[in-house]
């Protein structure tokens, strides 16, 4: 298999990412062919995942211009993935110039493609780092440069928890990282569930088994699950909804059925 330019040296091409399949669903040219047969075999099963993860980057904007309307000017976005059209530096620093935005993945892809467009942008930057690991990225000196915790942080999990298993207590990291915050810190969240899905649950199953078989699980919580996750938060209004539900610009009945699966939803740190 012949590395592409852009592909960063040390990294296994051979071997599927969660964030170059993301790329490839939203329409990205920056993931290989086994992302791509990878993500084939779960839209097998599930055909409608590029209209989910386009409405999980819809809800993303919105919440994002809703934490500057509030006044959020620091953005910490953990999971961030490979950067497209309307990532969250261009939607904060869009609508509050100057506004501080750091990235966090640990996908080298990722993490080299946020580097060449954050490239000159001395308001946003981007580290290497794991979620399951949340003091490394609070003690991180860049995280510190551009993140203030001693003022309101818009803090974004965004597609990530639901490949946080269990077994590495995602409760826990989720935890740390609002204890870490000020008051008035917002909490963007969106996590894939069975819930919603026009299918089957068995044959969504089918879609779990390809990330599983990746290597990367698929966690698919209840919402009950999920709004656990947002405990020592207030919930902005309307709640834990469906993505489009969520805020929407448009009006929600003209959404693919798709984009009701998962749930997305805003805390407000007390």
């Amino acid at each position: 298999m012949e590395r592409p330019a852009w592909a960063p040296r040390g990294i296994d091409i051979s071997v599927p990412s969660v964030s170059r399949i993301y790329d490839y669903y939203l329409g990205g040219s920056h993931n290989f062919e086994v992302d791509r047969e990878a993500a084939r075999r779960a839209m097998e099963f599930m055909p409608g995942l590029p209209k989910i993860m386009q409405a999980n980057r819809a809800f993303m904007r919105r919440a994002v211009r809703f934490a500057a309307d509030e006044g959020i000017t620091q953005f910490l976005d953990i999971g961030s993935g490979i950067p497209t059209f309307g990532n969250v530096h261009e939607v904060a620093q869009g609508a509050r110039p100057g506004a501080h935005v750091m990235y966090v993945d640990h996908d080298p892809v990722a993490v080299a493609h946020s580097k060449a467009v954050l490239n000159g942008n001395e308001h946003a930057d981007v580290v290497t780092a794991d979620l399951r690991k949340p003091q490394e990225i609070l003690g991180n000196s860049q995280v510190q440069r551009l993140i203030d915790l001693n003022q309101p942080v818009a803090l974004l999990l965004v597609a990530i928890l639901h490949f946080v298993e269990n077994e590495d207590d995602p409760y826990g990291a989720v935890a740390e990282l609002r204890d870490a915050l000020a008051p008035g810190s917002l909490f963007i969240v969106t996590h894939a569930s069975y819930e919603g899905i026009p299918l089957p649950e068995e044959r969504a199953a089918g879609t779990v088994d390809v990330y599983k078989d990746i290597r990367n699980p698929l966690i698919m919580r209840s919402r009950e699950d999920i709004a656990r996750f947002f405990e020592g938060y207030d919930m902005v209004e309307p709640g834990l909804v469906p993505m489009p539900n969520w805020r929407p610009d448009s009006a929600p009945e003209d959404e693919d059925p798709y984009s009701y699966s998962g749930f997305a939803g805003v805390g407000r740190k007390a």
